[in-house]
């Protein structure tokens, strides 16, 4: 079995040692943009180039006789890759061109809910210029809306009033910024409460349920500071979260199983890959954020860090449209993971700084990132740079297993040493508590 994992990140990392752990021992390659000595070391043969040059991608993977290729980032699925490497006899995981704009397009996502009237969706407006933006804006309320880029930029395309935006007219600037960039965007009121992701394996007949994970945007403790990739994540022991209820969880697979109805009734083909939404759960119940069409980053290190599952066998499952519940099993252990950045992220990165992880204790658990290794040496590229992965049989210890090995990281780069803690998720529970008493 040949298989390739196109992608360098973090998130590639953890598909390729999820692979690696199979019995069925594949032979794995990579085409990659950099050097990632993490998976490096694992694969046959590795490529570094275009990720998103479709044609050069195929061609490769067609010489190298891949029998399955899983694509990791976005940026491919919204060039169509899965597309050409089909055209090519090459099974791929992760959605064609038309069904990936459940992620790449955050307008198309909303329009989709919309007609199909699927739950947990919002207000909201779609735009392609500035016209009529100022009077939503004010329709909505002075600190009560999001402003989103319509297709992909890396998680950082949303401002948040209250947050990031204080007025209209920062409001409307921001608006304008996108559209100079060439972005068309969707204005959608702001919701209140807790966000979480539910991930699931999609063979195109069904979905499969992964843990539920809850990200941390923010770049600081305490959930302040510009909105990043995600520094990190955590899922618990039970597979749940302690925040949410039955019925909200209920009500996030309802929403995830209409969607992929919705999906393949729009475009009569089959989703293959990762489906997952971002959720919100309010005061009113649970409501969509957005959708991905692969595994998110970070949220792929704390499901693949505990799949007991042959994952080479879900990945044949994937694209034969065979997989069926008893074949997706996750071990009763809490994980917590954390990012390393450098300096000045996200707006004013530093670029091409060394970093030291050799004082890592647990290597099996350590992702690169945004690093590239050159004679040896590591540096840090800019974005997101390596993540660890704690996992125990509670969160507590969890978190104080990542906490422990990222700071045997050295070089110029910070961490949020929050995430997974007792104190930040009790006030998350607290959170929940008192809207659900306040409004019922």
């Amino acid at each position: 079995m040949n298989m390739l994992v196109i992608g360098s990140g973090a998130r590639e990392h953890a598909i390729v040692n999820a692979l690696q752990r199979s019995s069925q021992n594949p032979t794995l390659y990579c085409y990659a943009t950099t050097r990632n000595p993490g998976i490096y070391a694992q694969v046959k043969e590795y490529w570094i180039g275009d990720i998103c040059d479709n044609e050069a991608v195929a061609r490769m993977a067609h010489q190298w006789k891949i029998d399955i290729a899983i694509i990791g980032p976005e940026a491919p699925l919204e060039c169509g890759l899965a597309d050409v490497l089909w055209q090519y006899g090459i099974p791929a995981i992760g959605p064609r061109r038309k069904m990936a704009q459940i992620e790449t397009s955050k307008a198309f996502t909303r329009h989709l809910l919309k007609k199909y009237r699927i739950p947990g969706s919002l207000d909201y407006r779609s735009f392609s210029d500035l016209s009529g933006v100022r009077n939503f804006l004010q329709a909505l309320g002075h600190d009560k809306y999001v402003i989103k880029a319509n297709g992909l930029m890396g998680g950082k395309g949303v401002k948040v009033a209250g947050d990031h935006l204080h007025s209209i007219n920062e409001a409307y600037q921001f608006c304008e910024e996108l559209q100079k960039a060439g972005q068309s965007f969707v204005i959608e009121e702001k919701l209140i409460g807790q966000e979480f992701s539910m991930l699931c394996f999609c063979d195109g007949n069904s979905l499969i349920p992964m843990p539920l994970v809850q990200d941390h945007k923010r770049a600081f403790i305490n959930d302040t500071g510009p909105n990043t990739g995600g520094m990190g994540s955590y899922s618990d022991a039970d597979h749940r979260l302690p925040f949410l209820t039955e019925k909200e969880v209920e009500q996030a697979r309802h929403i995830n199983e209409s969607v992929l109805d919705a999906l393949t009734a729009e475009f009569r083909e089959k989703c293959i890959g990762i489906l997952y939404g971002s959720f919100m759960a309010t005061q009113n119940g649970v409501r969509l954020i957005e959708y991905n069409a692969r595994f998110g980053d970070p949220e792929a290190m704390n499901v693949l860090a505990i799949l007991e599952s042959d994952f080479v066998a879900i990945c044949k499952a994937l694209v034969t449209g065979t997989l069926q519940r008893s074949q997706v099993q996750f071990s009763n252990l809490a994980t917590v993971c954390k990012y390393a950045v450098p300096e000045g992220y996200p707006d004013q990165p530093l670029k091409n700084e060394v970093i030291d992880v050799s004082g890592i204790k647990n290597p099996e658990q350590l992702y690169f990132a945004a690093v590239d290794e050159r004679a040896g040496i590591l540096y840090a590229t800019g974005s997101r740079a390596v993540a660890v992965v704690g996992v125990a049989e509670t969160l507590t210890a969890a978190e104080k297993t990542a906490e422990a090995e990222i700071n045997c990281i050295k070089g110029k780069l910070f961490h949020r040493s929050d995430i997974g803690t007792a104190e930040l998720i009790e006030r998350r529970k607290q959170h929940m508590r008192e809207l659900r008493q306040c409004y019922g």
